[in-house]
């Protein structure tokens, strides 16, 4: 049997949870997650649990927060005046927003607090800092 290695397409179910318990993504009830290993395409410590696997296998595999999304960076929140925030937008704590950067990339943040003058807004991913666990079970290799 073929074993999954760089370069091949893979197609695997997954379920990812947090050192708590609580589930952040799965792929049940939908088709497999497809990649191709080594390309970047999924975070770094689950691309490299792949290699030397095959269709069929199951793995568990823990990935710290630095192979995943990365550390959180507190320089990632800003500060932006309130009247940056169109009045149409109704602010609450928790929500996403997209804004552009000055050299036009979009980028989404999550509102961490607001004032009438100010509105705390955090660029970081919502898993930055977060050591994971995935199951994974291989479905295809290509």
């Amino acid at each position: 049997m073929t074993e999954a290695k760089q370069g091949d397409t893979v197609r695997l179910h997954y379920k990812g949870t947090l050192d708590d318990g609580s589930v952040f993504d799965s792929s049940e009830g939908r088709d497999p997650l497809e990649f191709t290993v080594g390309s970047g395409q999924i975070i770094v410590g689950l691309d490299r649990a792949i290699p030397g696997m095959k269709v069929g296998d199951e793995k568990t595999v823990k990935i710290a927060a630095e192979d995943a999304y990365g550390p959180h960076d507190p320089d990632a929140q800003q500060t932006v005046p309130r009247a940056q925030i169109p009045d149409s937008v109704p602010l609450e704590v928790g929500m996403q927003l997209q804004g552009q950067t000055a050299d036009g990339q979009v980028m989404s943040v999550v509102v961490v607090s607001f004032s009438d003058e100010d509105v705390v807004l955090d660029a970081n991913h919502p898993l930055a800092g977060k050591d994971l666990t995935f199951e994974i079970q291989i479905t295809g290799i290509n």
